[in-house]
């Protein structure tokens, strides 16, 4: 078993055991944190407690996490909205919900499952079995481009290019708040959570420099509607350097307090363009991905 402990902080004192661990847990399913908990995989403050008990800032949340199990990825034929594809890549339009590679809690309805059903046998095999053709990565609950490659070579040179920055990433967000500037760079190094593991902070020790520009698109009564260009990739770099301003991203639960008037299912962010030098050709590709329909209903509301 896995021993992982965490204190619970002020901004989760009071929430739901099960809830508090998705938070710092955010690769797991609630079913599969709920089945340690009723397992007593989980102690808090040394004792046993259901998913419902309700936890309070200080407590100590231990969770015993069993060893990863040895799964067989298995295609699942769930439609993709593919953007653009040749013999060397495809680029989709992941949709929100939808994990990249299998995890702990997810091993079926991933985006791997589904590019291993399209695809058939070829994909990269550099990042190994568990994440064929997977060169970059998006959160389960950001939605649009990611590109797959369907070859070690195109999976090489593509790697490459993030490695350089040299690649476009452009989303697009709302956040909490009416951002002042109508531009601006944020500078803030991102590396992992001193206390809440699954949880990243800026300017935190060993933490790996992070650059987010950003433009204001509109302004309304509360919230801000904005473009984000990436200059690195750090994990959840956008949400954390927006937090870190005070501007969370609308329905971020992990870095904001996710309670919106609206029915939102986690963060309001998405991966609108990316762009590279495609690894054949040489020639630069840029494709975009139009906005999820939740998001555009969002920007007709009262924000």
């Amino acid at each position: 078993m896995e021993i992982q402990e965490y204190r619970v902080t002020q901004e989760h004192s009071g929430e739901r055991l099960d809830k508090f661990l998705q938070a710092v847990c955010p690769e797991c399913s609630r079913s599969f944190l709920q089945k340690l908990v009723k397992e007593g995989q989980v102690l808090v403050n040394h004792k046993e407690q259901k998913v419902n008990y309700r936890v309070s800032e200080n407590d100590m949340v231990r969770i015993a996490v069993p060893p990863a199990q040895e799964a067989e990825i298995l295609p699942e034929n769930i439609p993709l909205d593919i953007l653009y594809e040749d013999s060397e890549l495809l680029i989709v339009n992941k949709p929100k919900g939808m994990v990249v590679h299998p995890s702990a809690g997810h091993f079926t309805g991933t985006l791997v499952n589904a590019v291993l059903f399209h695809c058939k046998n070829s994909l990269s095999g550099i990042n190994g079995e568990i994440r064929p053709g997977i060169v970059h990565r998006i959160d389960m609950n950001t939605t649009g481009t990611l590109v797959v490659c369907k070859n070690d070579n195109a999976h090489i040179k593509i790697a490459e290019q993030i490695k350089e920055h040299s690649v476009t990433r452009r989303y697009l967000g709302i956040v909490k708040g009416r951002v002042k500037e109508d531009s601006g760079i944020i500078e803030g190094t991102i590396g992992r959570h001193p206390v809440e593991r699954k949880k990243m902070a800026v300017n935190v020790k060993n933490g790996k420099r992070a650059v987010t520009h950003y433009k204001v698109l509109q302004r309304f009564s509360r919230h801000t509607y904005m473009e984000f260009e990436l200059e690195t990739g750090r994990t959840h770099q956008i949400r954390v350097h927006m937090a870190s301003i005070g501007h969370p991203m609308l329905g971020d639960d992990l870095y904001g307090s996710g309670k919106t008037p609206w029915k939102l299912q986690g963060q309001t962010l998405h991966a609108a363009t990316l762009g590279f030098l495609h690894p054949v050709t040489g020639i630069y590709l840029e494709v975009t991905a139009p906005l999820p329909e939740y998001f555009s209903e969002l920007l007709q509301k009262d924000l």
